[in-house]
């Protein structure tokens, strides 16, 4: 019985362990130099979630006093000693430290027959903030804050009084004072943690994790685990998958070495594996879009000279009268094209048939030729306006081919296929950095395991 049962868990545990271990194909990671940025947007957001703290009103009695505090509102807040760090294995910590607020609040004070009413400043001052995010993905590979640890104390805060028995009662500040930095300690928290779990978390829930390039193929940039935090950097990992969008069940299977970032010295580095360029090719070639009809107006004089001269033979075997009918070249990828990326770049690689057709009026299309084209894109990636630009070298190489045609095809071919180009810049095309970032790409990936030399 107990081999039986281990026998059923062995497939489902070896599973368990291949999804665990699906490789990223695009990697992020902040430094503790780009937390000085988010520090500010944090800052800001904080200051904004705690101006909008409601107190309760307070209502009590001190010997001949009786009072009421009512319409308790934040005026200012100077969180002038923030910080915002790494918490290893946690997320990240936003720290406030000897800070101040300043608050008014509307009184109603009744001693023996005497009622006064009006209008108090106050400031708590020394105010410090302690705030750990813990970092996590749901179950869709969204970012989210899974639970918030939160302290907050105010060391002291004062008053100051006005009206008529402003001079009689300032010694009830005391006591009041004391009540108020009571509650205002007691709201703090759960202002901040209300602000992350549910405000912020509503605002990761709206971000696709799929989404559309173009109308042939979409992205799956969705975390594949846990964001990885280190007292110097954080780092995602996301799937970096491009598919059909009309077969979105058809995708590549990763298998490409995983990307490696090793500097810290910069604010935010991008890694892009070889995987997250094949996917992008592979779903256009499912697609059908890697194919291409030359004829007609499309067809270059020269080279349709340079065909009928070749074929002149051909045609004649096979029928004289199709000698005045119209050329085509149709050229069709037989094969997903693969990119190999080093430090100096990335090469993409594929192959295609390239068939030479004559059209009769009113008839089926005629093959006089068929033949294997390999072409080469050779590129470099570089950041121009906050976009990768991506820059080409093509080569084509035609096998068995005369000369001539050869360099004809080259020179009317090449052009052609530099237009289609833009089907790697959309690939590339949801990529950018803002204009306080400085993004690295680190297409670092040795087949043999050991990174190269960052280039």
């Amino acid at each position: 019985m107990t081999s039986c049962v281990l026998s059923l868990l062995f497939p489902l545990l070896l599973v368990s362990n291949m999804a665990a271990a699906e490789p990223a194909g695009c990697k992020i990671r902040i430094t503790d130099k780009g937390l000085e940025m988010l520090k500010f947007e944090t800052q800001k957001f904080v200051e904004e979630e705690l101006s909008n703290i409601s107190m309760p009103e307070m209502k009590g009695k001190e010997g001949r006093f009786q009072y009421t505090i009512t319409n308790v509102k934040i005026k200012e807040l100077n969180l002038t000693h923030a910080d915002l760090q790494f918490i290893p294995d946690v997320g990240l910590l936003f720290d406030v430290q000897n800070s101040s607020i300043s608050l008014s609040f509307y009184r109603q004070i009744l001693y023996w027959f005497f009622y006064d009413t009006g209008h108090i400043n106050a400031s708590a001052e020394g105010v410090n903030i302690n705030t750990a995010v813990h970092l996590s993905r749901d179950d869709e590979g969204r970012l989210k804050i899974n639970n918030v640890t939160c302290d907050a104390k105010i060391r002291k805060m004062r008053a100051e009084f006005s009206g008529t028995l402003g001079k009689v009662y300032d010694f009830l500040g005391k006591f009041l004072m004391t009540g108020l930095r009571f509650y205002l300690n007691k709201q703090i928290c759960p202002a901040l943690n209300h602000a992350a779990l549910v405000h912020v978390n509503s605002m990761l829930e709206t971000i696709p994790v799929r989404t559309e390039v173009d109308s042939y193929i979409g992205i799956d940039y969705s975390l594949i685990d846990d964001p990885v935090v280190t007292s110097q950097s954080l780092d995602m990992h996301f799937r970096g998958m491009f598919f059909d969008l009309s077969h979105q069940n058809l995708t590549l299977v990763n298998y490409a070495v995983e990307p490696v970032i090793r500097e810290f010295d910069r604010m935010v580095y991008l890694a892009l594996s070889e995987f997250f360029f094949d996917s992008g090719l592979f779903s256009y070639y499912t697609a059908g879009i890697f194919q291409m009809h030359i004829v007609n107006e499309k067809m270059p004089k020269d080279l349709e000279m340079l065909l009928r001269t070749t074929y002149f033979g051909t045609i004649m075997m096979l029928n004289p009268a199709l000698m005045d009918a119209p050329l085509s070249l149709q050229l069709a990828v037989n094969s997903p094209p693969k990119t190999s990326i080093k430090t100096s770049g990335a090469t993409v690689v594929m192959t295609a048939i390239v068939k030479v057709m004559v059209l009769p009026p009113g008839q089926p299309p005629v093959q006089l030729s068929s033949m294997t084209m390999e072409t080469k894109f050779n590129a470099k990636v570089s950041i121009r306006k906050k976009r990768l630009a991506v820059h080409f070298l093509i080569c084509l190489q035609l096998i068995p081919l005369q000369a001539p045609l050869k360099t004809m095809l080259q020179m009317s071919v090449v052009p052609l296929i530099n237009s289609k180009t833009l089907i790697l810049t959309l690939i590339l095309k949801s990529l950018s950095c803002s204009d306080s970032f400085c993004c690295v790409f680190d297409f670092r990936l040795d087949k043999e395991g050991s990174p190269d030399p960052s280039g």
